[in-house]
């Protein structure tokens, strides 16, 4: 009697495992030799990303997707490599996709409020980049915060960027992009010599940011330091690819000049 419950029992186990496998490939539409595939094509189109192949990793995501066109890291990836191509618009997509099938998914909540901050739609990345500071298990919390500092110093609400910046820093402490924006924020409430600090802090990792530059000139000139304002804004131009950046250093420049 015994014998035979177990071999029942034994029988009906592997028949559920079956019905459940069935099942799972059967919801998602991806078999696991598919799922594989896609995996491997998705690995690969991660490693070019990395090193910078941006249409050799497109490529294999692209590959992944008709493999597995419902895996939010593929999605995210693709988000990535879209914004690197400044297709913003296929990035978004792409990252509310993600999260759509993985609401938890903060990376991708990150990564979408980044796009948004491309494109200047402040109100639409704060609310996302809010959800993702509060989650205790996002490994890296000072990018958000970052993000987060700089949608509200464009909003013109200062002590909010403030708030934000300060915290990236706490985690964070040589954070280039954070000293530059809350130096920028300081500038805006009306501290220069706070300013003039945090930009000379960011100065040490990245001496030749023409935007760096730029803002440590624009610092220098009103707090009376005009040599220093010359040669940083003089770099500023030296070191722009961006023509408009360029100007403003010039018109700086021309102030001191008067």
């Amino acid at each position: 009697m015994i014998d035979r419950q177990l071999k029942t029992f034994g029988t009906d186990f592997l028949l559920l495992i079956t019905l459940f496998l069935f099942t799972a490939c059967a919801s998602t539409g991806v078999s696991n030799e598919d799922k594989r595939k896609a995996d491997a094509a998705r690995n690969l189109g991660e490693a070019y990303l990395n090193e910078g192949k941006d249409t050799a990793a497109l490529s294999e995501f692209l590959k992944a997707e008709q493999l597995a066109p419902n895996d939010p890291i593929l999605h995210n990836d693709l988000g990535l490599v879209y914004m690197k191509k400044e297709k913003i618009g296929l990035a978004i997509e792409h990252f509310k996709k993600a999260i759509q099938i993985k609401p938890e998914y903060s990376v991708a909540k990150n990564n979408l409020g980044s796009a948004y901050l491309v494109l200047k739609e402040w109100d639409e990345a704060i609310p996302l980049l809010e959800s993702v500071t509060d989650d205790l298990l996002y490994a890296t919390p000072h990018f958000p915060l970052a993000n987060l500092g700089w949608a509200y110093y464009n909003k013109g609400e200062y002590e909010k960027a403030r708030k934000n910046l300060i915290e990236a820093l706490k985690l964070q402490p040589n954070f280039f992009i954070a000293q530059l924006n809350l130096g920028r924020t300081e500038m805006a409430l009306g501290h220069p010599h706070k300013a003039q600090l945090l930009f000379e802090q960011a100065a040490e990792s990245n001496p030749k940011n023409p935007e760096l530059l730029f803002e440590l000139g624009k610092t220098y000139r009103l707090l009376g330091d005009y040599d220093s304002a010359i040669l940083a804004l003089k770099g500023a131009i030296e070191y722009s690819g961006d023509s408009k950046l360029a100007v403003e250093a010039y018109e700086e420049l021309k102030k001191i000049y008067k």
